[in-house]
């Protein structure tokens, strides 16, 4: 039967003031989410800027700065750190310029951000403890330098932080900026291994450590540096806090899941269970050859309320697959890394020990340890590497 034109012009009609209704209504939830965040505390935060829906983003129970940022970190050897860190206490490890500085996720986890320097490179040093994204970022954008805090909000379960200078508010777990002035805008990821004290204490003899006299002294003479406050989040089985996380958990992997992700092209991730067994992963990623080393030897941060007596989940590193001029395949081989070419023996910082190419250094690959939820959120299309 033909559908005379006047009834087709009416259901045209129909359709477009049905979408316009929803757009407007799309506009409403802006503009009341925008109020929402903006309602919580003082915010200098251009709201109608944003990359990401609003109403993705919410409370996360403290107010803006209501965790506190380490401004004013201080350091100590590892003599002095050796007195109160077990020997698989997680602590986030960067080097640069010629200095080694460790961030005990003990103390990370009360505070979440660490703004510093590190050889003449300004660095902020994020801890989100609901994703275990442990990440650094150069802290530089268009010549100047940011500093940053905590909105106290969450997105997809993840830090929500911003800078100081603008107010943006900025994704942790990709380092973007999403509300405000600098939305669309990205920081460079610096590399940042999460390890045992143990390994990083035999692998960088002259590391400094985060001082626990970090200006907050409620916490340390609470006792509660060293603990964990999310008591058994990560067993196996767990599942995001629903009233965090908004996103679908993607059935590749259990959403609880410690995977090294690189953030390549779409993305590429593979899992702790994997690595367990593998030791070594050879791999070309986005058209680079890259090697992924997991050991064990370092204790979950989200496990025992003591972290220091948590489940061992181990400690990775990741590298391009060049040295000497040459293009290697690492194998596990009598207990070490071993690169099928020459059969020299790597270490965990990326350093030959032993073999024709003893002395030799990889260049290291920045990436993350995230729970599987968290890393696929934000790059549904990632690869995941199977054996």
């Amino acid at each position: 039967m033909r559908i005379p034109t006047m009834w087709r012009q009416a259901v045209a009609c129909a359709a477009g003031l049905l979408l316009l209704a929803v757009q407007a209504g799309w506009a409403q939830d802006t503009e009341a989410d925008a109020r929402r965040l903006a309602g919580r505390d003082v915010w200098r935060t251009d709201f109608s800027r944003h990359s990401v829906p609003l109403h993705e983003i919410v409370s996360g129970g403290p107010g803006k700065d209501g965790i506190p940022a380490i401004d004013q970190p201080r350091f100590e050897d590892a003599a002095e750190a050796g007195r109160w860190l077990g020997s698989r206490d997680p602590v986030v490890v960067i080097a640069a310029g010629g200095i080694v500085k460790g961030y005990p996720l003990s103390i990370l986890i009360w505070h979440e951000i660490v703004n510093d320097d590190i050889g003449g490179i300004p660095v902020t040093v994020t801890f989100c403890p609901l994703c275990n994204t442990a990440l650094a970022f150069d802290r530089r954008l268009d010549g100047r330098v940011l500093d940053f805090g905590t909105t106290g909000s969450l997105r997809h379960s993840d830090l929500v932080m911003y800078d100081r200078q603008t107010e943006t508010w900025w994704q942790q777990a990709v380092g973007e900026g999403i509300v405000g002035e600098l939305t669309g805008r990205k920081l460079e990821l610096v590399s940042a291994n999460t390890l045992g004290w143990e390994t990083a204490r035999r692998l960088y003899p002259d590391i400094q450590v985060l001082s626990r006299d970090t200006g907050f002294p409620r916490y340390r003479d609470s006792g509660r540096y060293g603990t964990n406050p999310y008591t058994g989040y990560d067993r196996p089985g767990n599942k995001p806090f629903g009233r965090f996380f908004s996103g679908r958990t993607d059935p590749r992997r259990p959403a609880m899941e410690r995977v090294v992700g690189l953030d390549m092209g779409d993305g590429w991730a593979a899992a702790f269970g994997d690595l367990r067994e593998a030791r070594v992963i050879n791999a070309v990623v986005d058209g680079r050859s890259v090697a992924v080393f997991w050991l064990p030897g370092a204790a979950s941060a989200l496990d025992e309320t003591r972290i220091a007596e948590s489940r061992d989940v181990g400690q990775t590193a990741v590298f391009e697959r060049t040295a000497a001029g040459r293009k290697l395949d690492f194998l596990w081989k009598e207990g070490a890394f071993t690169d099928r070419q020459t059969g020299s023996k790597w270490n965990l910082a990326g350093h030959a020990t032993e073999g024709p190419l003893a002395g030799n250094r990889l260049s290291a690959v920045p990436h993350g340890n995230h729970f599987w939820f968290a890393w696929v959120v934000f790059r549904p299309e990632t690869e995941v590497w199977s054996p």
